[in-house]
């Protein structure tokens, strides 16, 4: 019994502790990340420069539910159908493809670390309802765009603007919108600038489908 009442005052502290966490940031910046704090620890310096969404050139969210999450309006946190896809062709070899919503990323990036496997997946699972509950979607998406990491110590579509094309994200065009897009995904691995390869490619389609996100009302949510 003595144990059962201990869980149950973890469990509880933990859920007001988490709550209030993901509350204050409703309405705060996120002014760190654990996996900022791994790029520190690795040597790295860190460039940050949030900018309000709607300060942003709304082309780079475009480009972003294009490259990452087409239903990102419409879902309620999780792209079941996604997540099936991804688990289908991972099981078949290969590289491992995630089927992560731009909600459950906002999560991880903002209250978690990379890697952890299955444990780290449930708490992003448990973040990513918390955010989509107390959150507007707007905040989400404003959010995923200034912590998702666009380069190696670069934090958010402000400072990869910035590093890569020499101006801010107020005015990015489709094409600037679609790289920062393409290397969301491995941004360790990737750049926007004079990209070459699959980067180039990807970040092009992406521009194109900007124009299709925003007559199809894709970002209908975000307006």
């Amino acid at each position: 019994m003595g144990l059962i009442r201990i869980l149950a005052k973890f469990a509880f502290v933990f859920v007001v502790v988490t709550v209030a966490w993901v509350g204050l940031y409703r309405v705060v910046p996120p002014p760190f990340t654990f996996t900022m704090m791994g790029d520190l620890l690795s040597g790295h310096t860190v460039t940050a420069d949030w900018m309000p969404l709607s300060e942003m050139d709304p082309d780079m969210a475009r480009a972003a539910i294009a490259g990452e999450d087409s239903g990102f309006c419409s879902h309620s946190g999780f792209d079941f159908k996604a997540i099936a896809g991804a688990a289908a062709r991972n099981a078949q070899g290969g590289r491992i493809r995630g089927g992560s919503t731009i909600s459950q990323q906002t999560a991880k990036n903002a209250f978690l670390f990379q890697g952890g496997g299955y444990v780290r997946k449930a708490f992003e699972a448990y973040f990513t309802v918390l955010i989509e509950t107390l959150w507007p979607k707007r905040r989400i998406m404003e959010v995923y765009l200034n912590i998702a990491e666009t380069g190696i110590g670069t934090y958010g579509a402000n400072a990869g603007a910035i590093r890569y094309f020499n101006h801010d994200a107020s005015r990015l065009s489709a094409t600037e919108a679609g790289r920062i897009a393409a290397v969301l995904p491995l941004p360790k691995k990737r750049a926007a600038i004079a990209p070459r390869g699959f980067v180039r490619r990807h970040g092009n389609t992406l521009s194109r489908r900007v124009s299709t996100v925003r007559t199809q009302g894709l970002d209908g949510c975000l307006r």
